[in-house]
């Protein structure tokens, strides 16, 4: 199996993925922010550079946008649900 592969499944009713990462390029963000119509969800991510938490005004540099369906985007709600259990089941609780 490679390394970006899911092992197979047993029942053969999902098909095994092979995730392509030739082309995947990381970054890191503090900020995000999110809005919707009734058919997308638009997620924007970026940087505040800003630390002076009392700065009467404050620049957020966008650097990505996400614009998914509603249905992609409760999926990622569920994903991330999880994720930050597990972390807080781990680390203890985020406040």
């Amino acid at each position: 199996m490679e390394p970006h592969d899911t092992p197979p499944v047993a029942d053969g009713a999902n098909p095994r993925i092979q995730w392509k990462v030739d082309g995947l390029k990381s970054s890191y963000v503090n900020f995000a922010n999110a809005n919707s119509t009734q058919e997308e969800v638009v997620l924007n991510f970026g940087m505040n550079n800003n630390w002076d938490r009392m700065a009467p005004e404050v620049e957020i540099e966008l650097t990505h946008r996400i614009v998914m369906s509603p249905f992609a985007a409760k999926r990622l709600s569920e994903l991330l649900g999880r994720l930050v259990s597990q972390y807080e089941g781990r680390y203890g609780s985020l406040k």
